[in-house]
């Protein structure tokens, strides 16, 4: 699990240093056939990631490869999810707050999970053993995997729940269902809206900088996978609206549920 879990640094380093090197050209932009946008940025993160996940010899689902049939991913113990970009989007408008995820799924959990900011330099990870969770600002991207494991500061959500409650909200996903939610929030506490892009959410509640993430709006795994490893590391809960269930992954529909990221009850 160490070996695997400073393969992941490494790879989400590297794809962010890709990333960057795009970031600094007018790059182009193509639209997949879901409508989402693609950049020059999510192939080359995508290429420099699969160099290192492939030495593994864990498989891996991606974004950006093709979809594996689930009659062939149900015989997988584990895998690796993977969004080389998270938040195309906010590459385009050039704010910032993108990342790259990296999860070790086993059994249909994420274990592992690293979150990396490429503009910030800011990793987000898990420990090895799947019980704590880190934040680093790299000096720069050569800094030795033993230096960062070394240096980096342990995290911690929110010990209770106070006024203003945070709440976590999509720059581009604060829809109706979600207003629903904070409603009811605000029936008992003032609330404050934090908004973030990408799998920054995560990190937001993971950290302490919110008290709660509702996500009533479509997730593919691959967006959620790293973020709900880091969160469920420092004790929170990633849990589907309806059923009150963790989101499990590697599912034969790779689009997640509704979900909440909460303290747990």
């Amino acid at each position: 699990m160490k070996d695997l879990l400073n393969t992941a640094i490494k790879a989400s380093i590297d794809a962010g240093k890709a990333i960057m090197d795009v970031y600094a050209t007018d790059f182009d932009i193509e639209i997949k056939g879901d409508d989402s946008p693609l950049t020059t940025a999510d192939k080359k993160a995508n290429a420099v990631i699969m160099s290192y996940l492939e030495q593994t010899s864990v498989p891996i689902i991606s974004e950006e490869n093709k979809r594996i049939p689930f009659y062939e991913r149900s015989q997988w113990k584990r895998c690796w999810i993977v969004d080389p970009l998270d938040g195309t989007k906010e590459f385009i408008k050039r704010n910032g707050e993108f990342t790259v995820n990296i999860a070790l799924i086993a059994e249909g959990r994420p274990l592992l999970g690293v979150i990396y900011v490429p503009v910030s330099k800011t990793l987000y990870f898990t420990n090895h053993k799947a019980d704590t969770s880190y934040k680093f600002v790299l000096s720069d991207e050569s800094m030795p995997i033993a230096d960062i494991l070394e240096k980096a500061s342990e995290i911690a959500p929110l010990a209770a729940i106070t006024d203003p409650v945070k709440v976590v909200g999509s720059r581009s996903h604060l829809n109706e269902d979600t207003k629903v939610f904070i409603s009811e929030i605000e029936k008992k506490h003032t609330v404050e809206i934090v908004s973030k892009g990408s799998s920054l959410k995560f990190c937001l509640v993971a950290e302490g900088e919110a008290h709660i993430y509702p996500r009533y709006a479509p997730t593919m795994e691959w967006d959620t996978a790293a973020g709900q490893a880091i969160c469920e590391a420092v004790g929170l809960v990633v849990t589907e609206e309806k059923t009150g269930k963790s989101l499990r992954y590697n599912k034969e529909n790779l689009l997640n549920p509704y979900f909440v990221v909460s303290a747990k009850n």
